[in-house]
């Protein structure tokens, strides 16, 4: 029996399937390899956790030289504070968190740095800070080209600027960008025309963030840049892979699953659907994963619980029980789908991680 299937048979037998499963030896390359981008670039590794969710993974980060973390809602923040790390920038609006009394409680604990977008965040920052009794650290953010948050004008930028500045209960910290991979020289353009009406204002942005595991392939390219976001890279997935940041053995997070059923000669049901692996396409990625043991099946189609495989290019066919591996189009949202990820090194079973902020809304 090989050693994989030695694994296999220890997963299927302790945890059953569908098992998520993270092979240790490539995450600590993984979180090697993403703090020696960021050095070589000259800007701070600030990585996102929204991909492991765990506190455990972040400390792995935090220890290889990482300055602080990123989160994307308030719910996962709180989860790190607890787990003591003091460092945290949150990138996104968090409107809700700030209107339910969330931010300030947190605030209250931990002094935060949160992004902005829009006078009515900041108005409700303003509001959170001021009953936190703590001011707070706030990033401008800023669109140049993604079209999703982010002001879209250097103007724009500037009048949030003052309306912070103009309030007693928040602080102005920065800039936070997520270039297109063909948008550096309009993000360098957008910076450079900030920071002019920064310096008229006697201001200076601390904290000028670029993000995405795809623009390693562009780091340090913003001159002015202080620090990187990315959060795939710790795990990897058909779409970094896709996006020729990573390779196939960088991908350390496999989904386990069974084969269920063979009802038909060129088909088959895996054990894991759209609750495991997820409806995610992966921007158009063919399928919804890679079978690491049957190359040429396509995993074409999901219900909620079953994988629908199409096998009609395939010579070696699985069979009713075989394990399979399956390399998930979007790592991200399948972790968020479990309670735990099950650590593997060198072929053994070594921990079992809870996915500490998974499910957080708010």
């Amino acid at each position: 029996m090989t050693n994989d299937e030695s694994l296999k048979n220890a997963i299927a037998s302790r945890f059953g399937t569908p098992c998520v499963v993270i092979d240790l030896d490539i995450v600590e390359r993984n979180i090697a390899s993403a703090q020696r981008r960021c050095d070589a670039a000259g800007v701070h590794n600030r990585p996102h956790i929204k991909t492991h969710k765990s506190p455990q993974l972040a400390a792995m980060q935090l220890a290889a030289g990482a300055r602080g973390i990123t989160c994307q809602k308030l719910g996962e923040a709180e989860v790190m504070a607890d787990a003591g790390v003091d460092d945290i920038l949150i990138a996104t609006n968090l409107l809700g968190a700030a209107r339910c009394g969330s931010l300030a409680a947190l605030q209250r604990r931990v002094s935060l740095k949160v992004c902005a977008d829009n006078p009515v965040t900041l108005n409700a920052y303003a509001a959170a800070a001021a009953d936190a009794g703590r001011p707070l650290d706030v990033l401008i953010e800023c669109d140049t080209g993604q079209q999703r948050a982010g002001v879209e004008t250097p103007a724009e930028a500037l009048v949030l600027v003052d309306q912070i500045s103009a309030s007693a209960h928040l602080r102005f910290t920065g800039l936070l960008y997520y270039p297109p991979l063909d948008g550096w020289p309009a993000t360098q353009a957008f910076h450079d025309a900030v920071r002019a009406g920064l310096i008229k204002r006697a201001l200076t942005a601390e904290i000028v963030s670029t993000g995405g595991t795809p623009n390693f392939k562009h780091i340090g390219e913003l001159r002015g840049a202080t620090e990187h976001r990315a959060g795939t890279c710790i795990f990897n997935d058909r779409m970094m892979v896709r996006a020729g940041v990573a390779s196939a053995d960088d991908c350390a997070l496999t989904v386990y699953t069974s084969v269920v059923s063979r009802a038909g000669e060129t088909r088959g049901i895996l054990d894991s659907g759209s609750k495991t692996l997820t409806s995610d396409t992966g921007g158009n990625l063919e399928g919804f994963g890679d079978i690491l043991e049957h190359p040429s099946a396509r995993l074409h189609k999901f219900a909620e619980e079953h994988g629908f495989l199409d096998l009609s290019q395939c010579n070696d066919k699985p069979s009713i029980g075989d394990v399979v591996r399956v390399v998930p189009n979007h790592a991200c949202v399948v972790v968020n789908m479990v309670d735990q990820l099950v650590a593997v090194r060198g072929g053994d079973i070594v921990d079992v991680l809870p996915v500490a902020a998974r499910g957080k809304l708010v």
